[in-house]
């Protein structure tokens, strides 16, 4: 009974953050909680491959918890001096447009840990396909210790200037514990419209990608 409580509606999380650690111990410790939520909650992990920074943390956690880990690396981010030993199961693609593309047909879900412009650019990515009416997946931020205040603030002022939608602003789901993160994202229900339903979307980037989600 209580395993049964403990699984997810989530199978698959993709975890974006940071090649570093920063430099204060909070975002760690941030890394390696959410890392134990997933085991507790049985979902495998999709990341960006490595073991370096944050990315090694959850990695590593989530993989020692007898969880799969799926690490997508662009073949230019292989050598071991840039992304360290990666674990579990690797595939490389070609490029960082590809490891998106493989990254969201892979997840039911994204959470984004603290990092650098990598981690913002592959975030907004998320929200904006969301927007856009390419995936309906839930997009979660794991705001530590306030890290990611500014850019929260940057689109409540996008609304009140009239460059993002009310609604639009709901897409992202954001909490400053892994434990509350995934609670919120467990009972989230998109509210945005769409700016354009899936069949539109032809991307042969994302190869089936849409459909995959249409059938889900």
């Amino acid at each position: 009974m209580e395993d049964e409580k403990a699984r997810s509606k989530f199978k698959r999380l993709c975890v974006f953050c940071g090649s570093n650690s920063g430099h204060r111990q909070v975002f760690s410790d941030a890394a390696l909680e959410l890392g134990n939520e997933l085991v507790k909650r049985k979902i495998d992990l999709v990341y960006g491959g490595g073991s370096v920074g944050l990315m090694g943390l959850i990695s590593k956690t989530v993989y020692d918890g007898g969880c799969h880990v799926l690490g997508i690396i662009p073949k230019a981010l292989m050598p071991l001096e840039i992304s360290g030993e990666t674990v579990g199961e690797v595939r490389t693609v070609l490029d960082m447009h590809e490891r998106k593309a493989a990254m969201a047909r892979e997840s039911d879900a994204f959470v984004a840990l603290p990092g650098g412009y990598g981690t913002m650019e592959e975030l907004l990515e998320m929200i904006t396909w969301s927007q856009l009416g390419i995936h309906k997946k839930t997009v979660g931020l794991l705001n530590v210790d306030g890290y990611y205040n500014n850019l929260l603030a940057l689109f409540d002022n996008g609304v009140k200037e009239g460059f993002i939608k009310p609604s639009a602003r709901h897409i992202i789901v954001s909490a400053p514990t892994a434990k509350e993160l995934m609670e919120k994202m467990e009972q989230y229900t998109p509210c945005h419209e769409h700016v354009a339903p899936q069949e539109s979307w032809q991307m042969e980037q994302l190869g089936d990608y849409p459909n995959q989600l249409n059938a889900q």
